[in-house]
């Protein structure tokens, strides 16, 4: 078996779950088959998310397609930069673009505050910070870009749905600062436990993905076990952080079952009880 096949279905779940972050665009097959395959392990909703203009419009148009899917739409924390001045770097995800200035970031946002104001879209982001992929150059187009999605957010009372990489004070900072709306997720988890003690102090909602199974992930697993059950969410951020044993190849909405079972081993809880609780935590975020 090469590791660039799909891995295989698993035991669907008993009890009904959602992936409260994917990418549909940039997976193999058409979205309809990679809906079959996740409800056919009793994955029945997922959160198709946006990281460009481009992909928002994309993720607003699929939700509205597909009762099982619900859109968010923002500008990834790297596409500010690019767009204000170009990015060098770049996102692994997103292409190079020419600069444009203040006045093509504001268009953008501008466009993000129209789709978010749909009813089929449920959340603005991923936005927030990435310190991992931008430099300093970039840091004051990447807070100007969060700082706008945290007030488009709040006018359309949407959930805002964080990335943070390799800035977890600076998120924090900002997110306090500026008020955080009703309804904040962040996506990819990538605190220790003291910042799940944090984040739940100030009702945030966790998304934990595929790397908690990564055997370097105790400090994910450590912040997962302490994590209050209502705020517990899980996601595939596919195709990326396939979990093991499955690392290294294709992820989709249809392997929440193998993150999720490794989820409730870390909490000590059984899968039914995990898979239920999560469902009623996503569509609380989402409000779905």
């Amino acid at each position: 078996m090469s590791r660039t096949d799909a891995p295989p279905l698993p035991e669907p779940l008993r009890v009904p779950v959602a992936d409260s972050h994917t990418h549909l665009d940039m997976q193999d097959g058409t979205v309809e088959e990679g809906l079959a395959r996740a409800s056919a392990v009793n994955v029945t909703a997922v959160v198709q998310v946006g990281c460009d203009v481009k992909g928002s419009h994309w993720a607003a148009e699929t939700a509205a397609a597909h009762p099982s899917v619900h859109a968010s739409v923002a500008l990834h924390p790297n596409e500010a930069p690019r767009i204000v001045h170009g990015d060098p770097e770049g996102s692994a995800r997103q292409g190079a673009r020419e600069p444009g200035g203040k006045a093509a970031l504001d268009e953008a946002l501008a466009e993000i505050d129209a789709l978010a104001a749909l009813a089929h879209v449920r959340g603005v982001g991923e936005t927030g910070l990435d310190y991992f992929r931008t430099g300093p150059e970039g840091m004051a187009a990447q807070e100007e870009s969060f700082r706008a999605h945290i007030e488009i957010a709040k006018r359309h009372g949407k959930a805002l749905v964080i990335h943070d990489r390799e800035a977890h004070a600076d998120v924090l900072r900002i997110l306090a600062d500026a008020g955080a709306p009703e309804r904040t997720v962040f996506h990819c988890y990538s605190g220790d436990a003291e910042m799940a003690r944090i984040c739940a102090a100030a009702g945030y909602f966790m998304s934990f993905a595929g790397n908690v199974t990564f055997k370097n992930a105790q400090p994910l697993r450590d912040a997962l076990a302490v994590a209050p059950s209502e705020l517990v969410l899980v996601e595939t951020d596919a195709p990326f952080l396939t979990p093991a044993p499955y690392r290294g190849r294709p992820n989709a909405p249809y392997l929440i079952p193998v993150t999720l079972r490794a989820m409730a081993e870390v909490r000590g809880t059984d899968e039914d009880t995990l898979a239920a609780a999560v469902y009623d935590n996503t569509a609380r975020a989402f409000d779905f």
